[in-house]
């Protein structure tokens, strides 16, 4: 981050002025690094005590959670237990609420994304979002994918990009000689990939996912899950999803909440996928995973 003048308090920070890409060459990585450094370098993100009310309720209680980079994390538990929420708050999306309040810390290349100086839309744009309902806009397919660019001070080739973020969310070929048709004209399975596409296009290192299924039936669920796994080879990638099959074939580690005291929501569980499913430590997430609750 820019070393701040002494008279720049109030300054709004771009989260873009902090360079810590993992995709820096080589010859511009330190020369020494600790352990500490490798463990900073494969985390994406990472909540430190995070609360998060709605009015006088408390929604969810001191969440710590390390999120890894170029990873699936899929977040699963009960209905009611804060997985939206917590989803939320990873992009400061929460703020849209005029009741909610957050607590805590969510560190974001190294910065606290709650902090003052940083501006929540430049944090929205870098952890890009898809909601659980297909929600194109009232445009066409080609101003679908460029608006978001656009209005973000995209100066180069529109047309090549809209390609590219169609194709990387496999979904050119479907309607490359149809960009002018509305979004509203694709099917619910095709709408959701053009979101993703959407949300592809302004650049974005984080897309969170909140039950991006639900809505879809089995084809275009196995279309979006091959999607997911093809993109995480570039992006990190959060879903909440209540479907348990989904998160044990698309996720590479769980996060298991569960409510608590007050009837907040907690993080009780959070491994390797693999271990969740079949040596979970915590026999409530034995309980929810194999069916006997929830």
């Amino acid at each position: 981050m820019e070393e701040r003048p002494a008279d720049s308090s109030e300054r709004v920070v771009s989260l873009a002025q902090i360079d810590m890409s993992p995709d820096m060459k080589a010859e511009d990585q330190p020369k020494s690094r600790t352990e500490a450094d490798d463990a900073q370098q494969e985390r994406a993100l990472e909540t430190r005590d995070l609360r998060v009310y709605y009015g006088d309720f408390l929604a969810i209680r001191d969440v710590n959670l390390e999120v890894k980079r170029r990873k699936i994390t899929a977040i699963i538990g009960p209905s009611g237990c804060g997985k939206t929420t917590l989803l939320r708050s990873l992009n400061r999306m929460n703020e849209l609420v005029p009741i909610a309040r957050t607590e805590g810390q969510v560190i974001f290349q190294g910065q606290d994304i709650y902090a003052e100086n940083v501006d929540p839309v430049e944090v929205r744009r870098r952890i890009g979002m898809v909601f659980q309902n297909p929600n194109p806009f009232p445009k066409s397919i080609y101003a679908n994918i460029a608006w978001g660019a656009r209005i973000n001070g995209y100066k180069g080739d529109m047309d090549a990009l809209v390609e590219e973020s169609l194709k990387r969310a496999a979904l050119w070929e479907e309607v490359k000689d149809k960009l002018d048709q509305s979004g509203y004209s694709l099917s619910g399975g095709q709408q959701q990939r053009l979101c993703i596409a959407r949300a592809i296009a302004v650049r974005p290192e984080v897309i969170l996912m909140d039950e991006p299924c639900s809505a879809l039936d089995p084809v275009a669920t196995f279309r979006i899950e091959e999607l997911m796994r093809e993109l995480a080879s570039t992006y990190t990638i959060v879903i909440v999803t209540h479907n348990m099959q989904q998160a044990a074939r698309v996720s590479d580690y769980t996060a298991m909440m569960m409510l608590g005291e007050e009837k907040a929501g907690g993080l009780i569980e959070y491994d390797e996928t693999n271990t969740i499913f079949t040596r979970p430590s915590d026999p409530r997430t034995e309980d929810y995973v194999t069916g006997r609750y929830g």
